[in-house]
């Protein structure tokens, strides 16, 4: 009997230490050792990424804030089912880090600023052969399959917290939280890749933006490959404002064919374009780029800014083939000389708190035991 008890102790502490993952830390203030404690903290993102010790899940990143001049990030291990890796700022002070405030990741050149060029962005993404220039090898996104990110401020680089598979198109799961994402193509999003209904790609509480007109830009690009239209949404966007001068949300690619479906609850999107139909319109705040047939949207207390609520790049006569569904509160402010689709309220006057809600807000002042810690 007491040597089961013995065996079955060991059994549990050794399951408890397999699922309750390692915890790393970054900080400028380390010494770079192993990471182990904020005294040990790593001094950059990547070398606690490099550190992730298996692919078991549920290991954490915890990041000291500051400014990391870090691009092309990837871990060395996916999360698993049940057990997501965590990549997290210590915005609040909460993690002991000794501090509060923007954990801001800066993508650009460390010399000379903003780096708008392909395939360079926060996170690891690139097509070989692309360009003349794209000659390192062909690397897919995937690796960050379950993992969650919280509290970061991404900005510097051609996309934000943006995930593209490249050539691995299989099921494929982020969540990213409270999170800041700035590029010039796309504040954040997905493309190349398939979805898990059970574990939809997910964003919560963020501002995304995208900084360009060209293009196929967005503050939120989403490509998913399906080949008909789900009956569930691939991606959700909870209580997130997007902005771009091209369009807030942006479905598919020039010459792909594949279905997608998001659903937006309680978000406000912001085109920054409210053009004369004789100048410069953009083709909608919400865009389907090639047939409007290939997008689903459902709408839950939302409200779209912007020339026009919805529009298709490529195919324009498909516009009105755009599926989308409204729930609770659904609003849209557009150009006098524009209609409002079916389910949407018309806003008359400026919606105030809705385009102020697009500014990030600097966060709190340290309490006095956050900043002692």
């Amino acid at each position: 009997m007491i040597r089961f008890i013995t065996i079955l102790a060991f059994t549990l502490v050794s399951a408890s230490l397999s699922f309750g993952g390692t915890s790393l830390y970054v900080s400028k203030l380390g010494d770079n050792s192993d990471g182990s404690t904020w005294a040990k903290a790593y001094n950059t993102i990547q070398a606690a990424l490099d550190a992730i010790p298996d692919n078991k899940g549920g290991h954490r990143v915890v990041i000291r804030p500051d400014t990391y001049m870090e691009a092309m990030l990837s871990p060395r291990f996916s999360g698993a089912s049940g057990a997501y890796n965590e990549l997290i700022g210590d915005l609040d002070g909460s993690l002991h880090s000794g501090t509060c405030g923007h954990v801001v990741i800066d993508s650009g050149d460390p010399q000379l600023g903003f780096k708008s060029y392909d395939w360079h962005g926060t996170i690891r993404s690139n097509t070989q052969g692309w360009s003349p220039e794209h000659t390192d090898p062909t690397f897919s996104a995937i690796i960050w399959d379950r993992w969650k990110l919280k509290n970061l401020y991404v900005t510097g680089g051609d996309a934000g917290l943006f995930w593209d598979l490249t050539n691995q198109i299989k099921p494929f799961t982020v969540v990213v939280e409270d999170c800041i994402g700035i590029g010039r193509a796309f504040g954040g999003g997905v493309a190349s890749c398939l979805s898990r209904y059970d574990e939809p790609i997910t964003f919560r509480r963020c501002h995304l933006w995208a900084l360009d007109w060209w293009g196929d830009t967005a503050a939120a690009y989403v490509r998913i490959e399906n080949k008909v239209m789900p009956v569930r949404p691939d991606i959700v966007f909870e209580d997130c404002s997007m902005a771009s001068p091209q369009c807030a949300l942006k479905a598919g690619n020039f010459g792909f064919d594949t279905s997608m479906r998001i659903k937006l609850v309680r978000c406000n999107l912001v085109a920054l374009n409210f053009s004369q139909p004789q100048g410069t319109p953009i083709d909608g705040a919400i865009q389907s780029v090639e047939q409007g047939k290939l997008l689903h949207v459902d709408l839950e207390d939302t409200t779209v800014m912007g020339y026009k609520v919805f529009g298709v790049r490529v195919n324009k006569e498909t516009a009105q083939d755009i599926a989308y569904t409204t729930s609770g509160k659904v609003q849209a402010y557009v150009q006098f000389q524009q209609e409002v689709p079916p389910g949407f309220d018309r806003l008359k006057k400026w919606p105030s708190e809705v385009f102020q809600s697009i500014l990030p807000q600097s966060p709190e002042e340290c309490t006095s035991s956050a900043a002692s810690d």
